[in-house]
């Protein structure tokens, strides 16, 4: 019956060297994309490896704790998962349940407050130019595919981006929400796991000892 200590161990280490895993892959993407253009603005890189390292430190903490039966290491393990899940599964369920007229506010509030590295990256991605046609402030589009080469800062035969970016963040929101619902609870079960495993007896322990 897989209820025992070593069930709940192998489980920890399993779940955690998962984590370990999604860690390196946020640690290492990022850089590469940088290097490869596909994303220029730092703020974004830099935030998603300061997730990745995040995970990985706390990953680190759950492998500790299950290797070695640490009842500290477990103990924060618990709790700093415990609060994760409850901020990502808040933030997964707003995103799955945002609506048109937010999504619209939240969409030109990120293209106000992008920089024009961001913005350029956003234009050449989606291939349009500009948020909408009022907007004067947007990088040039002379590269972009839809401008066919016109040396101007308007091109009329590119669409403005604030369309294209809302279907954009549709999708992304949908897709953020799904995943981060998944993972929520995977942290859940985690904290179940770190819980029941701590309060379970090491057989190879001195069955005089404590737990």
């Amino acid at each position: 019956m897989c209820g025992g200590f070593a069930c709940s161990r192998n489980a920890l280490i399993a779940l955690n060297s998962l984590y370990i895993i999604v860690a390196l892959i946020l640690i290492i993407v990022p850089p590469v994309a940088k290097s490869a253009a596909y994303v220029s603005s730092m703020y974004i890189v830099g935030g998603i490896i300061a997730c990745g390292i995040f995970l990985f430190a706390v990953a680190i903490i759950g492998l500790v704790g299950a290797l070695k039966h640490h009842q500290v290491c477990l103990f924060f393990y618990m709790v700093i998962l415990f609060l994760v899940f409850l901020i990502q599964i808040s933030v997964s369920i707003a995103c799955l349940a945002l609506g048109k007229d937010q999504r619209n506010k939240l969409v030109k509030a990120s293209w106000d407050n992008s920089g024009p590295e961001t913005k350029a990256d956003i234009q050449k991605g989606l291939d349009c130019c500009g948020f909408n046609g009022n907007d004067t402030t947007h990088p040039d589009c002379a590269k972009l595919t839809c401008c066919k080469g016109k040396e101007q800062m308007n091109c009329s035969s590119c669409e403005p981006c604030d369309t294209k970016l809302d279907a954009v963040f549709y999708q992304g929101l949908h897709y953020s929400g799904g995943v981060g619902l998944f993972f929520s609870f995977t942290e859940l079960i985690g904290v179940w796991l770190a819980v029941r495993y701590r309060n379970q007896k090491d057989p190879r322990a001195n069955p005089s000892a404590f737990l």
